[in-house]
Parts: C-alpha cells; structure tokens; sequence
C-alpha cells in the first residue's frame, strides 16, 4: 500500500481536475446560451434596421410629392 500522504496527494490532485473539467463544461454550456442569444439580438437589429429603411423610403416618398 501507498504513503497515506501520497494517496491524499494523488486524491487532491483529481478532485481538482474534476473540478476544473466540470467547470470547464459549464462555460461551454454558458457560451453557448450567450451565442444563441446574441443570434437572437441580431435577428431582432436586422429586422429593426429594415424596417428603418421602409420608413426612411416612405419619408422621402412623401417629402418629393409636396
């Protein structure tokens, strides 16, 4: 059998790798929550900025016939 303080060691040393791995998991998880929501954003400007336009047309539209 092992030296007790190496056991605890080596139990320390993959706690801490666990830890890092289930971390590491996490902010993937996360990075991809924000990637989905910044797809979302975007969608939502885009259509904004069309809209924009169609006014802007309109606008002009209205301001050549006076």
């Amino acid at each position: 059998m092992a030296d007790p303080v190496t056991n605890l060691t080596l139990a320390a040393i993959l706690a801490t790798l666990a830890a890092i791995v289930y971390s590491l998991r996490y902010i993937v998880l996360m990075e991809r929550r924000v990637a989905r929501m910044e797809e979302h954003i975007e969608r939502i400007a885009n259509k904004i900025v069309k809209e924009e336009f169609k006014i802007e047309r309109i606008l002009k539209k209205k301001s050549k016939k006076k």
